[in-house]
């Protein structure tokens, strides 16, 4: 059953055991983070959890790793919380093909239930806001859906962008987001700075389960978030209208931010504890002037924690960077079967796929990175082929030892554009990026005396299935 907000979804989680309720006192700094960084050191079924018992705040509805195990997005997605992390990818895939559907607008939205506009807007009387790393440079919204328009087109629906970026707070009415250059915020507000037009945006909190899961998605820049919502929610995503900018917003939300990025404005923002497991220092940032501020009744305030892999940022942008990535490659190259993107975003991903010819494992590695997502994470691929399973690692580290020279299959290309957050890159967003061909050669390659390999017994994967049920029933 697709859930339409997130107190739906953590009652759901509730239910299958996947959310634990933290009653005791517990400090915003550093509790409500170090708690959220330990649930993705306790394995793969670790909970969402709650705290409405927090020094300091007489009101506090606190949710955090609500996607952060492969149970919990599992759950996100209506599948049973058991299934398997390689079968989430694939069914993600299955659904992608029933993109786009069309989403269902409703009226009487909860987030309707308060407002404050003008001089009431105050981000903390609404909102229970506490550090998620001890060298961060403020407060951060950092699981928000940020929602903006083409200037140059803004009655297309198709080109109205859901996106998540971070965001910190400067100000009661004040926020600092950062656009990374290749997301399509960052176009919109370059055309409206064109203009020397401010950007009106819609910024939303504690959304149902399955938008930040498309928010963080790299898709084409017409494709738009919420059809594809549909797609995995099988069911369409419900919408609403926001009351000052008229933008389509989900219908769910706890809190619904409108404003506007000033134009040419710029503010130190950061630095951020970020998801490649480093701090970005401060950088001068866009500034957004809040002006309507719309809130449920007792709003729940959803933060997610992000540092040293694995954490709850990982497990919500793993499938729905593979799948989009996937669906790109094998438009062109048929011959690809699998794409593992887990990591850090893409910055590595791991490819199998079958070759017409000798070389074309390299061609496919190249057209990874020049996909919309790869020019600006994809650092490193490695190719394997057809018959390794790029989510089985020891499978991908025997391909890579036992097949790859050096001196022929490693190829670097210099100077290439990667996001500024990327801690290797030398300057800032700019990097060296590198294909490992770890596939078997073939015609009219004939490197290597790789003989014949050998091959799993025609009944492993018969017994394979007997022995997981067999474990599962002791």
């Amino acid at each position: 059953m697709a859930h339409d907000d997130l107190r739906s979804f953590l009652s759901a989680l509730e239910e299958q055991g996947q959310l634990l309720r933290v009653s005791e006192e517990v400090s915003p700094e550093p509790d409500l983070a170090a708690a959220a960084n330990a649930a993705g050191r306790i394995g793969e079924g670790a909970p969402a959890l709650w705290f409405d018992n927090v020094t300091g705040f007489t009101d506090a509805r606190i949710a955090m790793n609500v996607h952060g195990s492969w149970r919990n997005h599992a759950l996100a997605l209506g599948l049973p919380k058991e299934t398997a992390t390689r079968e989430q990818v694939e069914e993600f895939a299955r659904r992608w093909d029933d993109f786009p559907v069309t989403p269902e607008r409703r009226e009487d939205a909860p987030w309707r239930e308060n407002t404050a506009e003008g001089e009431d807007v105050d981000l903390f009387d609404v909102l229970p806001l506490f550090r998620l790393n001890d060298g961060d440079g403020g407060f951060y919204l950092d699981k928000a859906a940020v929602v903006s328009r083409d200037p140059d087109e803004p009655e297309n629906f198709d080109e109205q962008n859901l996106g998540i970026y971070r965001i910190q707070v400067i100000g009661k009415d004040r926020l600092a987001l950062q656009p990374v250059p290749m997301h399509d915020i960052a176009q919109h507000l370059r055309k409206a700075e064109e203009l020397d037009e401010d950007l009106p945006i819609a910024v939303t909190l504690g959304n149902d389960p399955v938008v930040p899961i498309v928010a963080g998605m790299p898709m084409g820049y017409d494709q738009s978030e919420y059809e594809m919502a549909g797609a995995l929610r099988q069911a369409p995503m419900p919408i609403a209208t926001a009351p000052l900018t008229g933008f389509d917003v989900p219908w769910g939300s706890e809190v619904v931010i409108e404003g506007y990025i000033e134009s040419r404005k710029r503010q130190i923002e950061g630095p951020f504890g970020e998801f490649t497991g480093h701090y970005s220092g401060g950088r001068r940032m866009p500034v957004v002037r809040i002006e309507k501020i719309s809130y449920r009744t007792e709003p729940i305030f959803e933060s997610l924690y992000l540092g040293m892999p694995w954490t709850e940022c990982d497990y919500l942008v793993g499938p729905n960077t593979c799948v989009p990535l996937l669906k790109q490659l094998r438009a062109e190259f048929p011959e690809v079967k699998a794409v593992n993107a887990m990591y850090t975003h893409g910055l590595l991903v791991i490819i199998s796929t079958a070759k017409r010819y000798g070389g074309f494992a390299k061609a496919v590695g190249m057209r990874a990175m020049t996909t919309p997502h790869g020019l600006g994470y994809v650092g490193q691929v490695i190719l394997v082929d057809e018959d390794v399973d790029p989510f089985d690692l020891p499978q991908v580290m025997w391909a890579q030892s036992s097949k790859v020279n050096p001196s022929e299959d490693v190829v670097v290309i210099p100077n290439l554009s990667v996001l500024e957050l990327a801690p290797a890159a030398q300057p800032a967003g700019v990097t060296s990026k590198m294909i490992v061909d770890a596939t078997t050669p073939v015609k009219p390659d004939v490197r290597g005396n790789f003989g014949t390999p050998t091959k799993d017994l025609p009944e492993t994967a018969e017994w394979t299935e007997r022995l997981r049920s067999m474990l599962a029933n002791r």
